[in-house]
């Protein structure tokens, strides 16, 4: 469903800008890059054995109309070369579909006679399923030849995230989208559950677009930050990235991760209501935008508070935030440059202090 949210500009503040990364600084033989030219009817049997990882978050939002689906199959049974496909392997020898997932969930589709073909202008194909067609053409779909680029599984993180963003043709994709390919699996499950409770979303004023998946992206830098070592941030990419693989190798962490969250969202909406996440003045009456540094260390902050200790120092929190905001390195550090090494650590260090001041030591 749609939400009136998803059809709105996205207004997010301190967050980094997706930047298209230069190439220069990787060397050749990084990229780990090998084409195959296999059947159809061949990738469609590994697609049957769970060989190929097909998003079910993708195909329910971005799968393309019966017109242009068939317009597709026609071209196959016409022989015309199609664009190529890129894949990214994973440690599992699981193949990841980067660019191509309409196309071969329409093969699939197709080839199990879901789909009916719409080409009113040729008769012999009009209305007809697979099973309709006659084995010549049957044979001639399941014979065509794909061309596959396959992105290795030990190519690194950020070099996977920057060609699945160069080579993507269809809708583009936001980088934590692609993460939701890259490391499918229990995190990327759990952010999608977490994303939808009543709580996140009157927390975030349900002002993150599910879309795009930036209310994924929420979760899962407060993840990232929650179970990872502060000190090995480099790049908030591989950061995230790191996240998720950990979760999903670590399953045992999700359910703390749960209670974390929903502990901080109780202690950010109580103290903040409407504003929560967001710069603002005392008794300010309008809505600032959602700040997604904020969000970092605000979330992360008050998550090993009980409430019932927020509660009864909730006065002084209060002061210890409006104080941050005033103070100028603290501003610059939510506003400028957000991913930066320097700048990540500031906000941290300075929340930290201010509550470790206001609250005491974190709990449990």
């Amino acid at each position: 469903m749609t939400t009136q949210t998803d059809t709105l500009p996205e207004e997010i503040e301190g967050l980094d800008d997706d930047q298209d990364t230069s190439w220069g600084d990787y060397p050749i033989d990084e990229l780990l890059i090998r084409n195959e030219s296999p059947p159809i009817e061949q990738v469609l049997g590994r697609i049957q054995q769970g060989r190929y990882v097909m998003d079910p978050d993708f195909q329910r939002d971005f799968i393309w109309d019966e017109t242009k689906q068939s317009k597709l199959v026609e071209s196959v049974l016409m022989r015309i070369p199609l664009p190529v496909f890129y894949l990214a392997e994973d440690a599992q020898g699981r193949r990841i579909v980067v660019d191509g997932l309409q196309r071969l969930s329409t093969f699939r589709r197709f080839a199990e006679n879901e789909l009916r073909l719409n080409l009113p202008d040729r008769c012999d194909l009009h209305r007809k399923r697979y099973e309709d067609l006659d084995p010549k053409l049957q044979d001639r779909f399941g014979d065509f030849s794909l061309t596959l680029y396959v992105i290795d599984a030990k190519a690194p993180d950020q070099t996977r995230l920057d060609i699945f963003e160069r080579v993507n043709s269809g809708v583009p994709l936001t980088r934590q989208q692609m993460r939701n390919c890259l490391y499918m699996g229990e995190a990327t499950r759990f952010l999608r559950k977490q994303s939808k409770t009543k709580l996140f979303l009157d927390a975030t004023g349900r002002s993150l677009r599910t879309a795009t998946m930036r209310d994924r992206e929420f979760i899962n830098r407060f993840c990232a930050f929650q179970i990872l070592r502060l000190e090995g941030y480099r790049d908030m990419d591989d950061f995230l990235a790191s996240g998720l693989k950990k979760m999903n190798s670590e399953p045992e962490l999700l359910p703390p991760l749960s209670e974390q969250l929903k502990t901080t969202l109780d202690n950010n909406l109580h103290l903040f209501g409407r504003h929560a996440f967001r710069k603002h003045e005392p008794d300010q009456d309008y809505r600032n935008v959602i700040n997604a540094s904020l969000w970092d260390v605000m979330s992360t902050g008050l998550s090993r508070y009980p409430s019932r200790i927020v509660e009864k120092r909730s006065t002084d929190v209060r002061e210890g935030f409006y104080q941050l905001l005033e103070d100028e390195n603290f501003a610059d550090s939510i506003t400028y440059g957000t991913s930066a090494v320097r700048q990540v650590r500031n906000r941290f260090a300075m929340t930290q202090a201010m509550l470790k001041d206001v609250l005491g030591a974190y709990q449990g």
